[in-house]
């Protein structure tokens, strides 16, 4: 009866010793898949960012146009006067 429970401890140990390594091996692969596909959605943001970036440059670009036409309407509008 001893001997049928050491046996039982002896496997039931390496089969918690393979299923913890096999975890262990899971858990950095899904880490390790995270960080590429977390990179690629950084680079995506960044690539995002840099659009918006520009599109307000020329936003303000056109404020800008917008204004010196205004303000030179408002210097004729003063001279006809």
């Amino acid at each position: 009866m001893l001997n049928i429970i050491i046996v039982t401890i002896v496997f039931g140990s390496l089969v918690a010793l393979a299923t913890l390594i096999c975890g262990t091996i899971l858990i950095i692969f899904k880490t390790r898949s995270n960080r590429r596909s977390s990179g690629a959605i950084d680079s995506e943001e960044a690539k995002i960012i840099q659009e918006l970036y520009q599109g307000l440059e020329k936003l303000e670009a056109r404020i800008e146009s917008l204004e010196t036409i205004l303000t030179e309407d408002q210097e004729k509008d003063r001279y006809k006067k």
